[in-house]
């Protein structure tokens, strides 16, 4: 691997810390539970489907036939905000079924627990929790896609627990792997990783062949897939841990997890099942529509235990620039190593290379600054970019618009 897309690889990873499953092909494999791996249900719109009995329930009855599960995994997509009101949902309908509700959250690492309790507790305002809580450096993603469930959980006293490693320890074992972890980082893993399969493989590479902006291929899918397995154990036995050691007899821990790490019961679950022996349950919501237009009328019922169908969505709620930055790998922080196709920045002009110094006049030093500065804006709004391109300092106006259908 040449160094240069090595540290492009490491600086990517470093900014996405769950894989985004939108390809349509990983909704029809025939992997998972064999019970269910070889037929394919109806997906409707806004209908929750029991994969396991075939029909559609409420959020309630799904709620009741919950009751002998003790962790459910609902998989995300982190800017798609049905997906977290599905989330939501289902955390208010197990709380007011009387269930004692835990939720795991993906966007903190472990160490910041603290955070969490102090959140729960009451002793932080919205602003100060933000701030305190680092959570555009521990999370990418614009906040108020899941402040009502943070609300939720504050005002219900419902724990919530850090469940993710910390980026230099999943770097780590993405370039040198598991051996090369220190025993505190290795505490926080089952005592065994599930190896590779081939069914994981299948599901892997349907989704990271084809269009990832790297093109990736042997050692660099490699190290990808070792860093999707240590957020899997991580994540994992985090949340099982907290169920055994803090959660009553009817709690249930509900784990806010990207859909990768959820889908057919190969990521997360898949970790910690030898060493749990209560029940794994999960829940992914499914567009009707996919990111290329066409339509969903079916998944593979191994899916998800759940299934609920979604509207199409056009454009997030909240605009994003559309970039990664160079950030601690390189020696200018805000150089840009990837302009998504059609996003903000493209159509604004931004290109790889550039060096982006400052939006409206604040100083972008990171990508998590650049997403904090970047979540007060919203369609509609436009910012001046102050860039450097080949050594020469200029203003770009970078009007912040969605596409027409």
């Amino acid at each position: 691997m040449k160094p240069m897309r090595n540290t492009l690889l490491a600086a990517i990873i470093a900014t996405l810390p769950a894989a985004a499953w939108a390809n349509q092909d990983s909704l029809h494999l025939k992997i998972g539970d064999p019970a269910r791996s070889g037929h394919e249900l109806p997906l409707v719109l806004d209908g929750i489907r029991d994969t396991a009995r075939g029909d559609l329930v409420t959020p309630d009855e799904m709620a009741r036939r919950l009751a002998g599960t003790g962790i459910l995994f609902i998989g995300e997509n982190h800017t798609n905000l049905d997906f977290h009101h599905v989330q939501f949902r289902s955390i208010r309908a197990l709380h007011e079924a009387g269930r004692e509700v835990m939720i795991g959250l993906e966007m903190f690492p472990y160490t910041e627990q603290a955070v969490l309790d102090n959140w729960v507790a009451g002793r932080y305002t919205e602003e100060g929790f933000l701030a305190l809580g680092r959570w555009y450096d521990n999370w990418s993603y614009n906040w108020n896609y899941y402040r009502d469930i943070f609300l939720y959980a504050r005002d219900h006293g419902l724990r919530m627990v850090a469940l993710n490693s910390p980026r230099p320890a999943v770097n780590t074992v993405r370039s040198k792997g598991f051996d090369a972890l220190s025993p505190e980082e290795r505490a926080h893993l089952p005592p065994q990783i599930a190896p590779q399969t081939e069914a994981y493989e299948t599901l892997f590479r349907s989704v990271f062949s084809k269009d990832d902006a790297l093109h990736m291929k042997g050692p660099m899918l490699e190290g990808l897939y070792r860093a999707q397995t240590m957020w899997d154990a991580t994540m994992g036995w985090n949340a099982l841990q907290a169920l055994k050691n803090q959660g009553g007899k009817d709690a249930i821990m509900v784990v806010m997890i990207g859909a990768g790490h959820v889908t057919y019961g190969l990521g997360a679950e898949r970790q910690i099942d030898p060493y749990y022996d209560g029940r794994i349950s999960s829940l992914v919501p499914v567009t009707v529509v996919d990111d290329e237009g066409k339509p969903v009328k079916q998944v593979r019922a191994s899916y998800a235990n759940f299934v609920w169908g979604l509207p199409e969505e056009r454009d997030t709620v909240y605009p994003s620039l559309g970039v990664s930055l160079m950030g601690s790998f390189g020696k200018a922080t805000g150089q840009i190593i990837q302009v998504s196709k059609d996003s903000v920045a493209d159509r604004a002009g931004l290109k790889v290379g550039d060096i982006l110094l400052s939006l409206d006049g604040t100083a972008i030093d990171s990508s998590n600054t650049l997403n904090r500065v970047f979540s007060s804006y919203r369609w509609g709004d436009s910012a001046k970019a102050r860039i450097s391109r080949g050594g020469v300092e200029q203003d770009i106006e970078v009007p912040i618009r969605r596409i027409r259908p």
